[in-house]
């Protein structure tokens, strides 16, 4: 998968060698033209820059003078720092999901501070930058002004900021980031409240790398449900306590407990009746 990037600095250009003065012709001879060559071809000795076949060298073998300047950072919308300085719970170094309608909120907080047509601009660039999509993706709840949580995100913005911030962490990283996003899928959906069928058909999108990852990580959900609801069953036909049933099993207390909370959680909610 191509990934969920962090701005590179501009590499400095090699700094041009200081040139020795011209000799100055004798009497009767004629002064070089500007950049003229050598007569009887070119010197051999100042080909040490090029390949035999007259080409320059790519790659890592170029001079820093020789690659083509970088483009510069994209620079922070200055009315983000004016909003991190106004509201830093929403927009400090941590930023908070925001609630819908923020912009029309912001406005009416700040008349004559905020101009509309920059506010959006900013909000947009806000909205798209990895920071923010990755406070989405952890299923955080929207903000107000006042940095109070007043309504929750739902598990489609959770999952898709959560593919986003993957795919671009993939571009910048040589490191196989499958196994772990297939980790963060399987925790959105326990978070999510739907049925396996229901997750899958609301994620369903384009990319079917992505389909895929999310298949699997139900596939796993499936397998773990199937392994809690057998511990269950040997916990409640052994008459031992928790530490004593952890011990015989060799689980830890604390992971046994959890597995046979999730699977009576499981029981309760299979037998309330659809609404």
């Amino acid at each position: 998968m191509n990934a969920p990037a962090d701005h590179d600095t501009p590499s400095k250009a090699a700094a041009a060698p200081v040139e020795s003065p011209a000799p100055q012709p004798a009497d009767g001879e004629r002064s070089p033209r500007r950049n003229e060559r050598p007569r009887g071809g070119r010197n051999r000795g100042n080909q040490g820059g090029r390949n035999g076949g007259g080409q320059r060298p790519q790659g890592p073998g170029r001079t820093n003078a020789e690659r083509p300047a970088q483009a510069a950072p994209a620079r922070q919308h200055p009315v983000l720092d004016q909003l991190a300085t106004l509201h830093p719970a929403l927009f400090g170094e941590t930023p908070r999901p925001l609630k819908r309608g923020i912009f029309e909120d912001l406005l009416a907080a700040h008349p004559g501070v905020l101009e509309k047509d920059s506010l959006k601009a900013a909000l947009a660039l806000h909205a798209r930058s990895t920071r923010y999509l990755t406070v989405i993706a952890s299923g955080q709840q929207r903000h107000d002004l006042a940095g109070q949580p007043v309504e929750a995100l739902t598990p489609e913005q959770v999952h898709h900021a959560l593919i986003e911030v993957f795919r671009r962490r993939g571009a910048r990283s040589r490191e196989d980031l499958r196994p772990k996003l297939r980790q963060r899928i399987l925790k959105a959906y326990e978070a999510s409240g739907l049925s396996p069928d229901e997750y899958l058909q609301r994620m369903h999108g384009r990319d079917e790398e992505v389909n895929q990852l999310t298949r699997d990580a139900l596939a796993e959900v499936s397998a773990r449900a199937a392994r809690e609801d057998a511990l269950l069953r040997a916990y409640e036909a052994s008459g031992k306590n928790i530490n004593e049933f952890a011990d015989m099993y060799g689980l830890h207390v604390l992971d046994a407990n959890r597995s046979l909370e999730r699977a009576r959680a499981r029981q309760a909610a299979a037998l309330k009746p659809a609404p």
